[in-house]
């Protein structure tokens, strides 16, 4: 049933029907949730929103913008509080087009002269449109709509402009007859007995559409035994947030922390359900490339870093700040943007200073005497963390938490095949002009066009290496695949038994690899990371 039909039955309808104020896509999300079988998307609301007068200031094409994402957003048909049309007849037209194509199931209009005023600001002095001009823009809007379903209701303010019943009847009849759908009779009395008596004078011959926005304290039976359609509670839901966000703002300013707010507040959770973040998830997974997604990092980060000094006396070198966040923040976030998720963290040093969300952590409690193999361990004794996934199922990134990276650089090592993988950079000489240490590689061959048609294996990897059969220096960036996770563990678990081990790096590790004649895989990039070990490598991250 198209929203049209369902508009149509509802003026129709037997009972009495109820229509909620809504003014965005949130608000029209949330009137549809609380079960209204319609929306009023109601000028002043509209505007309010835009922060501008209800006098046509903000512009149709503003207001048809709004309304295509409250109609995207539900499926319960939308009246608009269309003013005065936005012009004369032509604009008339041109609007019913334009909401037939948003979905938008009718407009009201009202006989008052643009650009309009709100009919509660001196609305006894407001003109109106002359009865003839009036019938021929709604007979220009019924001729303009395409569906037979389309409905313009015709809002009489003969009641507040003071000019009384006679003219409200004589308006009506005359609106009717030029093709209205329906009849609003609006009044700005504090009761409700103007409409009472227009609708006992009116009968049926038309649906009558009401607005107890001031009569708010008549029972709703009453509107009910009249034998009125359609109630419009008619700006409730920006009102009821315009409190709200006062108050909210006004215990925000004066004491300056959230936990007075917090529980009166709506979580950021439910903000995402309204925005229908879970079905996003569900379209990513159906529709994006997997990459990433079975995937789980591992940073090692249980040092303290001593080389930097009082930077890491009561933190460790992994939360040291870079442009206003922890180094690790832009690890995660790398991480994150190419689908990686699932992040375990092994932390050692002043770990209770690791608060960072959307990670898991695991600990060595030890790493004061131990290296970054036995970290490595940690981890892999852990494969749960962080999902929960069942052991073995998801590759494992290995990286540092101390080495900034351009996120491509875990990107190609996902893409790249092979079980055991590591990221080799050709610019080593920039190390050793630095003179400071770092893990150079020997490979099967150089980085070359031809590594674009063949794969380069790793030979060893070593602190210094003749000129000749330097490659490149490893990047601490290393793949294992979920089939080489339980070798990998094995082995890891092996070197662990020689006390001298407990102290080793990752590199003892990868040439363990070599010589129990494992195949690892090396993936040439030129820069585009960088090592933070010295007070030097600080202030160079934060242009990085």
């Amino acid at each position: 049933m198209t929203k049209t039909i369902r508009f149509r039955r509802l003026l129709q309808s037997q009972e009495l029907e109820f229509l909620i104020e809504a003014h965005n896509g949130l608000s029209a999300k949330i009137g549809e949730e609380a079960g209204f079988s319609g929306l009023w998307a109601s000028g002043l609301c509209l505007a309010a929103q835009y922060g501008v007068r209800d006098s046509n200031e903000a512009s149709w094409t503003q207001v048809l913008e709004m309304l295509e994402f409250m109609s995207d957003a539900t499926s319960v048909p939308i009246l608009l509080d269309g003013d005065t049309g936005y012009g004369n007849f032509n604009n008339l037209r041109r609007l019913v087009a334009k909401l037939e194509q948003r979905g938008v199931a009718a407009v009201c209009i009202e006989d008052k002269l643009f650009p309009k005023k709100n009919s509660f600001i001196n609305g006894g002095a407001q003109p109106l449109e002359e009865i003839d001009e009036f019938c021929g823009k709604i007979k220009a809007g019924k001729d303009a709509q395409r569906d037979d379903d389309f409905s313009i209701v015709a809002r009489v303010e003969a009641l507040v402009a003071g000019w009384g019943q006679g003219e409200a009847l004589t308006r009506a009849a005359a609106y009717a007859e030029a093709g209205a759908d329906a009849i609003l009779i609006h009044s700005a009395q504090s009761t409700a007995a103007e409409v009472l008596l227009f609708k006992q004078e009116w009968g049926d011959r038309a649906p009558v559409v009401i607005v107890p926005t001031k009569y708010y304290a008549t029972p709703t039976e009453t509107f009910r035994a009249a034998g009125f359609s359609v109630v419009i509670w008619a700006n409730h839901m920006l009102r009821a947030a315009v409190t709200s966000m006062q108050s909210a703002a006004a215990t925000l300013m004066r004491e300056q922390n959230l936990m007075s707010i917090e529980d009166r507040v709506a979580s950021v959770g439910e903000v995402f359900r309204l925005q229908g973040a879970a079905e996003l998830q569900e379209a990513e997974d159906r529709y994006l490339p997997q990459v990433g997604r079975s995937a789980r990092a591992v940073v090692l980060a249980a040092s303290r870093g001593d080389e930097l000094g009082e930077l890491t006396e009561s933190r460790p070198k992994a939360l040291i700040e870079v442009r206003g966040k922890p180094l690790l923040q832009h690890i995660v976030d790398a991480y994150n943007a190419v689908g990686v998720k699932d992040i375990s963290v092994v932390r050692g040093y002043s770990k209770e200073a690791f608060d960072l969300d959307g990670v898991s952590y695991v600990d060595n409690d030890e790493h004061a005497s131990t290296g970054e193999l036995y970290s490595l361990a940690c981890a892999l004794a852990e494969p749960d963390a962080g999902t929960g996934r069942a052991s073995g199922e998801e590759v494992l990134l290995v990286s540092y938490g101390d080495v900034l990276f351009h996120k491509y650089i875990p990107q190609v090592l996902l893409e790249a095949d092979g079980d055991l993988v590591v990221v080799v950079d050709t610019r080593w000489e920039e190390s050793a002009n630095l003179e400071r240490h770092a893990d150079y590689v020997e490979c099967s061959a150089p980085d070359s066009r031809r590594g674009f048609y063949t794969t380069v294996q790793l030979v060893r990897v070593a602190s210094q290496l003749p000129e000749e059969q330097l490659h490149g220096e490893w990047t601490g960036f290393f793949k294992i695949s979920a089939a080489a996770r339980e070798r990998v563990r094995a082995l890891v678990d092996k070197l662990l038994c020689a006390p001298e081990n407990r102290t080793a790096q990752i590199p003892v590790l990868l040439n363990a690899l070599l010589e129990a004649g494992e195949e690892v895989r090396v993936v040439y990039i030129a820069g585009h990371w960088l090592d933070v070990d010295t007070l030097a490598d600080v202030v160079h991250a934060g242009s990085f």
